[in-house]
């Protein structure tokens, strides 16, 4: 029996399945970290920090970014985000605004608001914002925040219209 079950285990490993995902509880804390942002042939220092906290339906998601500035000044954008579970396991939609009924729905894209949405797999939670500007062309934010030793790796990418914009990746501390 114990032949079959490796046997089993190691066919399941190779065979191309998405790993298990983590549980939400696994990424639960309060998380510190600063990363070097290059943008024009300037640099500048973006300080991070991200709370993932249990919610009474799926967990909230509060995020700031404070970038330094070459010529000294600060620009501090603060985030936060409820999401619930879908009908579809690891895939959590966003609790941004309560509609007629009193439930709590994601925001409209069409509307210039953005469509946000989360997904666990294997240890990686992953957020994504999707806006539409005035012309009709598509933004698309995505946070990839990786289980670590100690904390969680982040990989911020932003697209327009397919297109690299920005990248930025750091490690963050669990406080």
């Amino acid at each position: 029996m114990r032949r079959f079950l490796a046997i089993f285990a190691f066919l399941f490993s190779i065979s191309g399945l998405p790993a298990l995902a983590a549980d939400i509880s696994d990424f639960l804390g309060t998380f510190t970290g600063t990363a070097k942002m290059s943008s024009d042939g300037t640099e500048a220092d973006r300080d991070m920090s991200v709370t993932i906290s249990d919610a009474k339906s799926g967990f909230t998601l509060s995020w700031t970014s404070i970038i330094h500035k070459s010529d000294g000044r600060v620009k501090e954008n603060k985030y936060t985000i409820t999401f619930t579970p879908s009908q579809r396991d690891g895939i959590f939609a966003s609790a941004m605004k309560t509609n007629v009924f009193g439930k709590a729905v994601p925001l409209d894209p069409l509307k210039g608001d953005p469509y946000v949405w989360a997904r666990v797999t294997s240890d990686t939670m992953t957020v994504f914002s999707l806006l539409i500007d005035e012309d009709g062309n598509y933004i698309v934010q995505e946070y990839h925040r990786t289980l670590a030793e100690g904390g969680l790796n982040l990989e911020y990418r932003r697209f327009r219209d397919g297109s690299a914009l920005k990248a930025v990746n750091a490690f963050l501390a669990k406080s």
